[in-house]
């Protein structure tokens, strides 16, 4: 479905960029009869279809080449709070999978499972958006995702697609929680992920120091949609209810980015972890399309002792990236003690 989608929204652009020139030639060919002089077309004609050819060569190349690129960018994370039991413990951060984005290329998916493999996590934290519509949609890659391993498991949240609030199919709001409770069970007991619907998770170790075992806690909240950031969707999150009883070095799994401002900002959580944007899918000359509806869209941001990460997401709404690649993150806590 998507797919024809890019194809009707190829097909439009082209008309629209084509109509340009000829609009243009138009209004000088009136002027023209009017002042007497003559506007030939054929300038303009030619301009047309080279725009037009253009800008489906872009687009051809954001599908079938842009859409598979994958970038891993690796980044040590220090703080006073990191046990030293948890010195270079290694979190590998994804997001944003919506994975009828492979149906054309499931060998895509499994290139990017194996790359996050790869890299030898102790944790993978995933930030929301398995799916775009539906738990149908994962299905055929169930045997692909249940490879992904790592050595205390996989934590992820619930994104705002993972509400399906896009999928009109659904006749009522009861019909709808019932499949979102199946993408739940689907996760937790299909996949074998810890998914954080407003709680946390504790990961201990024995410490090397004493008889003691240190910590670090993850905390995850489902989508949080946050006033002028972005497009709204929904708020269905409780930071405080996830955060209650918690100490020591904590984890924000948040799929919005904005409720890190709005909300996280101010609690004692050093990390907080995010998607949700896909960095707009289209960079410009290393700026992100989605700097212009958030006020953070990519990267690292970091204010008053917390630092905040967003992801750009594997994978798309509209099946195209340009100059985006897919965006696995790994990052290394590293202790000061």
């Amino acid at each position: 479905m998507l797919h024809g989608l890019t194809l009707l929204f190829a097909v439009i652009a082209g008309i629209l960029l084509a109509a340009v020139p000829s609009l243009l030639w138009f209004i000088l060919w009136m002027a023209g009869k009017i002042a007497h002089f003559n506007v030939p077309f054929a300038p303009f004609g030619w301009t047309a279809v080279g725009i037009v050819a253009a800008a489906w060569l872009i687009l051809a190349y954001g599908f079938f080449v842009g859409r598979f690129r994958l970038e891993t960018k690796a980044f040590p994370f220090t703080h006073q709070d990191v046990p030293s039991d948890f010195n270079h413990y290694k979190i590998v951060q994804i997001s944003d999978l919506h994975l009828s984005t492979f149906n054309d290329r499931p060998s895509a998916l499994q290139r990017i499972v194996d790359s996050i493999n790869a890299q030898v996590p102790d944790l993978i934290c995933f930030t929301g958006d398995l799916v775009t519509t539906g738990v149908a949609e994962a299905l055929p890659y169930t045997d692909i995702l249940k490879q992904l391993h790592a050595k205390d498991g996989i934590a992820s949240v619930f994104g705002n697609h993972d509400f399906l609030i896009y999928n009109h199919q659904f006749t009522s709001k009861a019909d709808r929680a019932a499949e979102v409770a199946r993408l739940e069970n689907y996760e937790r007991e299909v996949l074998g992920w810890r998914l954080l619907r407003n709680e946390h998770l504790v990961i201990e170790k024995d410490s090397k120091s004493d008889n003691q075992r240190s910590s670090i806690t993850i905390i995850g909240v489902d989508n949080c949609s946050c006033a002028n950031e972005g497009f709204p969707t929904l708020y269905a999150g409780d930071l405080s209810k996830a955060m209650e009883g918690t100490s020591g070095f904590r984890v924000l799994l948040t799929h919005d980015p904005g409720h890190w401002r709005a909300e996280a900002v101010g609690h004692p959580i050093p990390l907080t972890l995010s998607g949700h944007t896909h960095s707009g899918q289209v960079r410009l000359f290393r700026k992100a399309l989605s700097d212009i509806s958030f006020k953070e869209s990519a990267g690292w941001f970091r204010t008053g002792g917390q630092a905040l990460y967003i992801n750009s997401g594997i994978g798309c709404t509209l099946p195209i990236r340009l100059n985006c690649p897919a965006e696995i993150t790994v990052i290394t806590l590293l202790s000061t003690k």
